[in-house]
């Protein structure tokens, strides 16, 4: 088992590595983009729609180390897909994650460093002298609930101004725990890590 260490010496428990990775870990994606479908009462899948083919790539490489075999395809949208089978282990995160065909934030849900991660390579995405983490736009009643998760695990982050539903972290000091919260970026995914360095888009 590996902990992050922090600057002064102790250990954080809700950073990414502080435990194995496990199922439990991809309700990040559920934070941002991802949905569950129930296949009656029997098993369920995750699925997810996102914006570049290298981030899909990624959060399917995650999924696997979690024991979930996650696909990469196109969506009907034409951006990529990223789907697990239907499975019967994933049936706990679909209850606890939809009312009916609405998804909800499940009552009592604490983020982890963990889950983080997943929301920052399914969403994420450093801009300026902050940090983005896109919600779902189709569930925007999770929105609020979100920024008070974000919040207990010491990551305060504001709605940004705009027709994207996207939270925004900033500061040095927290941009520092996030990356100490979700560990490295795996292979790939480094465009979806935060960074302390004020970071300039091409226009």
């Amino acid at each position: 088992m590996f902990y992050s260490v922090r600057v002064d010496g102790t250990i954080s428990l809700f950073s990414a590595e502080a435990s194995g990775p496990g199922l439990a870990d991809l309700a990040g994606v559920l934070c941002g983009p991802g949905r569950m479908t129930g296949f009656g009462r029997t098993a369920a899948r995750l699925s997810a729609v996102v914006d570049e083919p290298w981030r899909a790539g990624a959060l399917a490489r995650e999924c696997r180390r979690r024991g979930a075999e996650a696909q990469v395809s196109a969506a009907e949208c034409g951006r990529p897909l990223v789907r697990t089978p239907f499975r019967v282990d994933l049936l706990p995160l679909e209850q606890r994650w939809n009312r009916g065909e609405e998804k909800v934030l499940p009552e009592g849900f604490r983020l982890d460093g963990a889950m983080l991660r997943m929301w920052a390579l399914a969403a994420g995405s450093p801009q300026g002298n902050g940090y983005l983490l896109a919600l779902d736009p189709e569930a925007p009643e999770t929105h609020e609930r979100l920024i008070t998760a974000l919040a207990q695990l010491g990551v305060p982050a504001k709605a940004q101004k705009g027709e994207e539903a996207l939270l925004r972290v900033t500061g040095r000091r927290r941009l520092a725990h996030v990356l100490e919260l979700i560990g490295d970026a795996p292979t790939g995914a480094e465009p979806a890590w935060p960074s302390l360095v004020p970071v300039v888009r091409a226009v």
